[in-house]
């Protein structure tokens, strides 16, 4: 921690805007999704026709949908939705590849084959196509996207930390912690991973948004999020049958996902000229 907070990482930080626009637009996003639904009046479920398609106001800011429902409320409680789902889907996979791409790199011989030759048939189908597949084939449910997403994720995180370990692998300092006898557990986790983890952390903030709009796709295609829970895919999705007399309907959720992306693409850029910075 003292390290962390030297004069020159305060400096750095500093200077890195774009870090701290991310982290500004993250911590407003994390606000509005987790103390949001506290703060508004209207119930997201709420059908009132008599309210249906209502344009934007002072009552309703972002409009009524056609059953009547609070088109800001709903954008709100699906934001705490989509992130943890994405979250998530991220996470889960990135431990998994990162350990498998450790072990595959530094092991290397017929492990590596094997694990290599694995990858290499997951990544011969597109993205979509198996997530698709997988979650079609098992029906619409958040531990069926859990577990497609786990599926086809794992396999970028593990080519990127597989690539860093065979550039660090055979480094002098690697040599010297065997020279040293450390255990092979030890060399893995004290001296690989912090230096070949960095990439794959800035590859993560990046994959938030594939995965944002990966799950908003599948719950415009009906495969995501069953209604009535508020879902930005969903709620476009149901929009898009009253484009000319509700466009609101759809226009939010679909600002909320962009605002996301840019949330997490500056997270990104930031971190990786924090971690990584250029000489």
């Amino acid at each position: 921690m003292n390290a962390f907070l030297t004069q020159e990482t305060r400096q750095r930080l500093a200077r890195n805007r774009a870090l701290q626009c991310g982290l500004f637009l993250l911590a407003a996003l994390l606000l509005m999704a987790y103390a949001g639904p506290y703060l508004i009046s209207h119930d997201p479920l709420a059908v009132d026709f008599d309210q249906a398609l209502l344009a934007p106001s002072l009552t309703h800011p972002f409009g009524t949908d056609d059953l009547g429902r609070d088109v800001l409320s709903r954008v709100i409680h699906a934001a705490a939705t989509d992130l943890q789902i994405a979250l998530v889907c991220v996470l889960l996979p990135f431990a998994i590849g990162t350990t498998i791409g450790l072990i595959s790199g530094y092991i290397g011989g017929w492990v590596d084959a094997v694990l290599m030759r694995l990858v290499d048939i997951l990544w011969a189908f597109p993205f979509y196509v198996l997530v698709i597949a997988i979650v079609g084939s098992m029906g619409p449910s958040i531990g069926n996207m859990y577990l497609a997403f786990t599926v086809v994720i794992w396999i970028s995180f593990a080519r990127i930390v597989r690539g860093e370990v065979l550039l660090v692998k055979n480094a002098e300092y690697i040599q010297a912690a065997k020279v040293l006898g450390y255990s092979q557990l030890r060399i893995v986790l004290r001296h690989v991973l912090p230096n070949v983890i960095t990439p794959a952390i800035v590859f993560m903030m990046a994959d938030v948004v594939l995965t944002i709009l990966a799950v908003t796709s599948l719950g415009f295609l009906g495969l995501g999020i069953q209604p009535p829970t508020p879902e930005w895919g969903v709620m476009i999705s149901e929009g898009r049958n009253f484009i000319l007399d509700g466009w609101w309907i759809s226009l939010f959720p679909g600002l909320a996902i962009v605002y996301v992306g840019i949330t997490f693409a500056l997270l990104g850029d930031g971190l990786d000229d924090f971690l990584r910075p250029k000489a």
